[in-house]
This record gives structure tokens, sequence and C-alpha cells, in this order.
């Protein structure tokens, strides 16, 4: 074989994206993370693309550091054949969720949402975006 470098293990690279995505939701840079797990910031940046597999104690210290449940690391992981959650959701819509928090727009619109403490006030945001995605859809 003329390529003996060994490919990540799928669930690595969901592990390792679910960990950049908790991190980027928080603002966190991956050398605050890497401090607080008393590691250098390649070794998260390894984490993260799935090259280095995260152990076990490792992953729970990460979770109380990212203030997550270990479960969220797994959350939609690859082979679990779209099938519906525990909390409803398919698999499908989840990697939508994902996608979005993953994306600039996204996590500046989640960051901004979520520092608005009055719940009317989100109720009313949440109807004017409904209002602006039904009148793109019609013209």
């Amino acid at each position: 074989m003329a390529d003996n470098k060994k490919q990540p293990n799928p669930i690595d690279i969901h592990v390792g994206s679910r960990i950049r995505l908790r991190r980027t939701m928080l603002g966190m840079s991956q050398e605050k993370l890497g401090e607080a797990l008393g590691i250098t910031f390649q070794q998260v940046q390894k984490y993260e693309k799935g090259t280095n597999r995260v152990g076990a104690s490792r992953l729970q210290n990460m979770a109380g550091i990212l203030g997550v449940p270990v479960s969220f690391f797994f959350e939609d992981a690859p082979g679990d054949g779209g099938e519906v959650s525990a909390t409803g959701v398919s698999e499908n819509s989840a990697s939508y969720v994902v996608n979005f928090l993953s994306s600039s727009e996204g996590l500046q619109l989640n960051r901004a949402f979520v520092r608005i403490s009055d719940s009317r006030v989100r109720k009313r945001i949440i109807e004017l975006v409904k209002a602006l995605a039904a009148e793109s859809e019609e013209g």
C-alpha cells in the first residue's frame, strides 16, 4: 500500500467537530481550552480534526470545561441511522442545526439572541424571522 497514513475514524471526526462547535459557541479559543486541559492548542486542533482520538477522561474533562454532558459530543454521530433521538429530533434536522451553528451568521445570531433576557422580545424576533422567511418564499 502506497499510503501508510491511517484515516481518522468517523466517530473521532464527529466528536472533534462537536468539540469545535461547542468551543466556538462559547467564544473560547483553542489556546484557552488547551490551557484549561493542560495541553497545547496544537493538541486541541488534532482533537478537533479527529486526527487524534480523545480519551475518556479527557473527554469528561472537556465536557466540564465546555459546560455540556459527555453525550453532547456523540449526538448525531455517524452510524445512528437517522433515528429520532430521545429529544424527538431526527438526525437530519439535528445536522441542520449543527451546520447552522457552525456558520458565521448562525453563530453570531445565536450569541446575540441568547443575550436577550426578555422572553417576549425573543418571541417577537422569532415571529419577525418567520415573517421574513415566508415573504422571501413568496417573492
